[in-house]
């Protein structure tokens, strides 16, 4: 641990430990200095502290179950791998049968179902609404987080209904929260050479601020280590922070490391870039109660030392995703809890077992 006493330590950032110690908010000016600064020890000292003053060494882990019901999709991102075309190979559509058995044969293991697809333009409605439900009738203990707000600003266009109309229905049909996903990253240069048929920022910020509004509660996300600079990223960041200064809807933040899919890219994030997203995430994301470190995206061993860089969540069993496998992710394919455990303790700090809400359903200290 750094002796604040050795201020060297903190050589060219000062100022910025000053205001972390006093729980003053960080400027623009500051997150750039924090991520373009080489002082990794003093970044993760500082988002140690914040880290410590909301959640102590609490580190949580959920029972989730990822489901990806579709990749069929009728965008066409640059960076993603996961979309296909219908009739494409590799192309799949889950069946609600299909689906329910899954749920009905893991259903003690399942706290949190989560689930995103691409945008298919042939399902109906009900497909979406009677998969919530028919989760909810094999075990309404079960929360489900789904649908990305690029998904629901689709079902609004693609069925003739407004943004709330179609959170309220789902909502009724089981809808317990969103996740982060499809933000990407708030920069209009970004989208229009990445991801330009996919909304833009303040059209995923509408979504998610209706959602808070009707008492859906979300994660949000920032996918980094692509074409976009370190003032796109903290920009983003403090666009967040706004969101969550309105609704206060957010439940934690997910750092997303970009995979390249292409074998030669030259684009990607290190370990070291991703220790610095989640410390600059937790420093300048000063009202959002948790960081979460995506051991799915950057590893099991990096997502471990994060927990002394800020991040206070490991996300938890992640059984079955595909959207990082099918971009090329070689970690594991899922963790059980009592390997989460051993992370987490062999790290110094206590494992939580949690609900969606962030609620105790064991501690392990």
């Amino acid at each position: 641990m750094l002796d604040l006493q050795e201020i060297d330590a903190f050589t060219g950032l000062e100022d910025v430990r000053q205001k972390v110690v006093s729980g003053e908010r960080l400027s623009r000016e500051d997150g750039i200095r924090l991520y373009k600064s080489n002082n990794l020890l003093a970044l993760g000292y500082m988002a140690n502290l914040v880290r410590e003053r909301l959640n102590g060494s609490r580190t949580y882990f959920v029972k989730n179950y990822y489901l990806n019901y579709s990749n069929i999709c009728e965008l066409d991102c640059k960076f993603c791998s996961f979309y296909r075309k219908e009739g494409q190979e590799g192309a799949f559509l889950m069946s609600l049968d299909d689906i329910f058995k899954t749920v009905e044969s893991d259903k003690d293991n399942i706290t949190e179902m989560h689930m995103v697809g691409g945008l298919h333009n042939s399902l109906p409605y009900e497909y979406y609404l009677n998969l919530l439900r028919g989760i909810k009738k094999i075990d309404p203990r079960i929360h489900i987080k789904a649908f990305t707000a690029v998904e629901i600003d689709f079902f609004a266009r693609l069925y003739g209904l407004s943004v709330e109309k179609v959170l309220l229905d789902l909502k009724d049909a089981g809808l317990d929260a969103m996740p982060g996903g499809g933000a990407e990253i708030f920069s209009d240069r970004v989208r229009a050479k990445m991801f330009a048929d996919k909304i833009g920022a303040d059209q995923w910020i509408g979504v998610i601020k209706t959602a808070h509004r009707l008492g859906i509660p979300s994660n949000a996300t920032m996918l980094y280590g692509h074409m976009e600079t370190i003032e796109e990223r903290v920009d983003h960041l403090i666009r967040l922070r706004e969101v969550q200064d309105e609704t206060k809807g957010f439940f934690a933040f997910i750092p997303l490391a970009y995979h390249p899919h292409i074998e030669d890219s030259t684009q990607w994030a290190t370990g070291v870039d991703n220790l610095k997203s989640i410390a600059v995430s937790r420093l300048m994301l000063d009202n959002f109660p948790h960081i979460k470190a995506y051991w799915i995206s950057m590893g099991p061993k990096v997502a471990q030392i994060s927990l002394g860089f800020g991040a206070d969540d490991l996300d938890g069993t992640v059984r079955d995703e595909r959207v990082f496998r099918m971009a090329g992710a070689s970690t594991e394919t899922a963790l059980t809890k009592r390997q989460l455990v051993k992370l987490i303790k062999d790290a110094g700090r206590i494992p939580i077992e949690r609900d969606a809400l962030y609620n105790t359903l064991e501690s392990f200290a």
